[in-house]
């Protein structure tokens, strides 16, 4: 069944492939692992599971025509298509980080290994992986939308995050910013703010609210806790750590972001402010002093096949 339209199988290397590329051997990789107690085999049997279901899906896909196998750390490069569809071999992070980096594109999630990955993002197995392509290029398939938080400076630079964004220090350290929420604003301290999407609510947000609760000795916005809907047109930021002082405030510390709302931070640091999106540090903004973010909820959507 050959087609125009290209399919392009997203993946990343196994922790056995990293290992391997830092102590440049395999061997040395095996030695280094069971000289600090670990399991070789382990790391062996993941890699293997998941370079059987990646050959079976790069198999299944060449029946239909174009096609192009990409590696994550190339995602920020890669030029997409408007009418590619997208195949990604999980974990539910990979997904996550390819949907940052299209345009409302189709997205196949995969879980390769089901008995080793939780899979919250990932519907489909390799089994069903031709029939749901087969479906999605004749528009036989649904859509679960998933919202994006957007970040923009006054640089000209923009981010996208599926599950969260990240203001704040780059190392452990206070950060000094301006923040401000409609008609409200305050200097402050932290250790940085967080500003969760619906479906990163029950990720990074639900662990500073867990431990809110922990130390109020009560619970912290129950509903929250539970996740909010994965294309939920709200925002949530939570500033970590605010410190009270004679310069600084902690009145603006939790809160809905709305599309109606005006949210942004200035910072007022010299040097070693960051912003970045989803744990991936090394695709950042630099938020130094002078540079102003605002956030808010992004156009784009992704499109996660179900």
């Amino acid at each position: 069944m050959f087609q125009e339209r290209k399919l392009v199988l997203v993946h990343r290397k196994t922790r056995l492939v990293e290992l391997q590329e830092k102590y440049c051997t395999l061997g040395q990789a095996k030695f280094y692992l069971e000289q600090l107690g670990e399991n070789f085999e382990d790391y062996l049997q993941e890699h293997n599971a998941y370079m059987q279901a990646l050959q079976a899906a790069e198999k299944q896909l060449r029946l239909f025509g174009k096609f192009q196998k990409l590696e994550r750390d190339f995602l920020p490069s890669y030029v997409f298509a408007p009418d590619d569809i997208i195949v990604v071999t999980g974990q539910d992070g990979l997904v996550a980080n390819t949907l940052k980096y299209l345009t409302g594109q189709p997205v196949i999630a995969i879980n390769p290994i089901p008995g080793a990955l939780d899979g919250i993002l990932l519907p489909f197995t390799i089994s069903e992986l031709q029939e749901v392509t087969k479906a999605v290029i004749g528009n036989q398939m649904g859509y679960k939308r998933i919202s994006m938080a957007e970040v923009k400076t006054n640089l000209g630079e923009q981010l996208l995050a599926v599950n969260d964004l990240f203001i704040g220090p780059k190392t452990h350290t206070s950060a000094r910013y301006e923040i401000e929420i409609d008609n409200k604003k305050e200097s402050q301290s932290s250790s940085g703010v967080i500003v969760s999407t619906g479906l990163g609510s029950t990720g990074w947000m639900r662990s500073v609210l867990a431990g809110a609760s922990g130390i109020a000795k009560r619970k912290v916005q129950e509903k929250l806790q539970q996740g909010i809907a994965w294309d939920s047109s709200d925002l949530h930021y939570s500033v970590r750590e605010p410190f009270p002082s004679v310069t600084t405030q902690t009145d603006i510390v939790f809160g809905r972001v709305s599309p109606q709302s005006h949210f942004q931070m200035t910072s007022k640091m010299a040097e070693n402010g960051v912003i970045f999106s989803d744990g991936i540090e090394s695709d950042c903004i630099q938020f130094n002093a002078g540079t102003i973010a605002k956030i808010r909820l992004s156009n784009t959507q992704g499109m996660l096949v179900v």
